[in-house]
């Protein structure tokens, strides 16, 4: 049988629920957790690609979106990873990205809403790649979700290697 003294939280619990109640009251408790997870996430990025890696993949998308944007596709295709490259001929890849994007128009917002450093993805060699997701907005296309693939290339230049919109 457990005593009542036991479930009874002693002094200092009660003084830590008394802190965490005049937190949550002032409303620091949310702030304080965002800061922590996001220190958390950066901490975990950190061990395994560096901030400037982060920097170049991120600069390599946004580069190789503007030419996509701006309706140059086979200048895309120049752009592209080694193995994007040796994946599709230039050809498919102009007739693929403007029978999909064309019809969307304009982009109108784009918004990064996520980054994830992986070393392995499904059918592609191992290697050091950033998936950065974006929410995006087109005349046609009110909302749509972006996902460009950097990858870091045999000469250690990140250029995209995959790109997929839905």
């Amino acid at each position: 049988m457990v005593s009542a003294q036991r479930l009874t939280p002693n002094g200092a619990d009660r003084l830590r629920h008394t802190r965490l109640r005049r937190l949550r009251q002032a409303g620091y408790v949310v702030p304080i957790t965002i800061f922590l997870s996001t220190l958390g996430l950066l901490v975990a990025c950190s061990s395994q690609v560096s901030n400037e890696d982060i920097r170049q993949a991120q600069a390599a998308a946004q580069g190789w979106l503007g030419q996509v944007d701006a309706a140059e596709y086979a200048q895309s295709w120049d752009a592209a990873a080694g193995y994007f490259r040796d994946r599709i001929p230039q050809s498919q890849w102009v007739a693929r990205v403007s029978a999909v994007r064309d019809p969307l128009g304009k982009l109108k917002r784009r918004q990064q809403s996520s980054l994830r450093f992986r070393r392995s993805l499904p059918g592609a060699p191992d290697g050091e790649y950033v998936i950065i997701q974006y929410d995006s907005s087109f005349e046609h296309k009110a909302a749509a979700t972006e996902t460009v693939t950097p990858m870091k290339d045999a000469d250690g230049r990140w250029r995209v290697s995959g790109y997929y919109i839905k």
